[in-house]
């Protein structure tokens, strides 16, 4: 079952990992670190270009669909044409594109002299593998709220919502059924004075069902704003512990920051022990837990790159149609080089996220990605010179492997080298 995350980005979730073995050379593509990994996990894909935004949502929930709500603070009252859903496997498809990814290689033989960039003990450099009907305001002058407009998208009843004071909000929200605390009325109160209006959506539990889909769609909303940013406030109200948001952001120009809180880039190139290749589901989260609990405040950044390539791939970079699907109007052809994308992977809760997110958009293009490296030593027989100072030399990388894993999930070297004698890591 799942449970619905009322305000802030809360829409769908459960969206399947679109996986693809992505091979290189003398290295392959093995697990990645996904947002499905992450309980109580909002999706956020924000296309940026000017003062243009297209925000396209999709968040895990619990309960039956019809009891599903959100409210979002939007800067204007968005026309019908600016709100729509969006298929559930493009998200997806760009989480797996941009997720932390775990590598493999094999050692080669050291008694073979090897041309190329494949050296006896050394990683071989990776190839690139992919070069409602709609209806008039109406006001509710019993609490000072208008409805500005109301539409039917999808499996959604949209309603864009103005009110005069917070107080009377609340009591609209709650006698149509939408369950807000007590807590909310500041925070409603902060966004009215900045004249915010409120997009609101439940499900029409008998449209979804026409539609074909077993599971909520992400929506997608587009508008003009001169602040770039993401109101999270307002989820954190009623929330019943810390919430993780991926933010996936799509620019012309490059990567993206949080201008308020620190941005951090999450550990990368680090070498692990092979033993935890079964278990990289456990690592992952684990080793995000130790640098949240490190820099409560921080989002991390865990990818960035041009959506041209990928080296390696976790999956094959999205198509133009896929791009377009998400907002991106500027492409000429398939000049998928022209659309950067940055990911941050940030863990907030109340005490420690007093503010919304302030971006910004920068020229940086530099690459970075979460990766983690595998390497197998050479299993084969062994008769020449060399032989010996590969099995030095592949003692004493094990057991910088060791102190690597035991640094990265936080654990004792003790508890890592136990890990390495059992063959398998152990983490509850």
């Amino acid at each position: 079952m799942r449970r619905s995350h009322f305000g802030g980005f809360a829409v769908l979730a459960a969206l399947t990992l679109l996986a693809a073995n992505a091979y290189a050379f003398c290295g392959f593509y093995v697990a990645q670190g996904g947002a499905d990994l992450f309980n109580r996990a909002s999706k956020v894909v924000y296309l940026r270009d000017g003062e243009r935004s297209v925000i396209t949502m999709a968040s895990d929930y619990q309960g039956e669909p019809s009891a599903f709500a959100m409210v979002v603070p939007v800067p204007e009252v968005l026309p019908r044409d600016a709100i729509k859903v969006v298929d559930p496997n493009t998200v997806a498809h760009l989480d797996a594109f941009t997720a932390p990814r775990l590598v493999e290689y094999h050692d080669p033989n050291p008694c073979q002299t090897v041309r190329g960039p494949c050296r006896p003990g050394f990683p071989c450099p990776m190839m690139r593998n992919f070069t409602v009907a709609e209806s008039a305001a109406v006001e509710d002058k019993s609490t000072g709220v208008t409805v500005e407009a109301s539409y039917a998208v999808g499996e959604y009843d949209i309603l864009i919502l103005s009110a005069e004071e917070s107080g009377g909000l609340q009591r609209w929200l709650t006698d149509n059924g939408y369950r807000v605390p007590e807590a909310a009325k500041d925070v409603l109160a902060d966004y009215l004075a900045a004249g915010m209006k409120f997009f609101v959506a439940k499900v029409d539990i008998g449209r979804q069902q026409f539609t074909g889909f077993a599971e909520l769609r992400p929506l997608q909303i587009q508008f003009h704003s001169k602040d770039f940013g993401l109101p999270i406030r307002l989820g954190m109200v009623n929330a019943n512990g810390p919430q993780d948001l991926f933010l996936y952001t799509l620019t012309r120009r490059g990567r993206v920051l949080v201008a308020n809180y620190p941005t951090l880039p999450i550990p990368t190139d680090t070498e692990l022990p092979v033993f935890v290749r079964p278990s990289f589901d456990k690592v992952y989260p684990a080793a995000f837990e130790v640098k949240a609990s490190e820099a409560p405040r921080a989002a991390f950044l865990e990818y960035a790159w041009d959506m041209a390539s990928c080296d390696p791939c976790a999956a094959p970079p999205l198509s133009s149609a896929a791009l377009a699907e998400l907002g991106v109007d500027w492409q000429t052809g398939d000049r998928r080089q022209s659309v950067f994308v940055t990911r941050l992977h940030m863990r907030y809760q109340a005490s420690t996220h007093s503010q919304d997110l302030q971006l910004q958009v920068t020229d940086d293009r530099g690459f970075y990605q979460g990766r983690y490296v595998l390497r197998h030593p050479w299993a084969g027989e062994m008769a020449c010179d060399a032989a010996d100072d590969y099995r030095k030399r592949l003692a004493a990388r094990e057991k910088d492997e060791d102190r690597n894993l035991a640094e990265l999930v936080g654990v004792t070297l003790e508890t890592a080298q136990r890990w390495r004698r059992l063959r398998k890591v152990d983490l509850q």
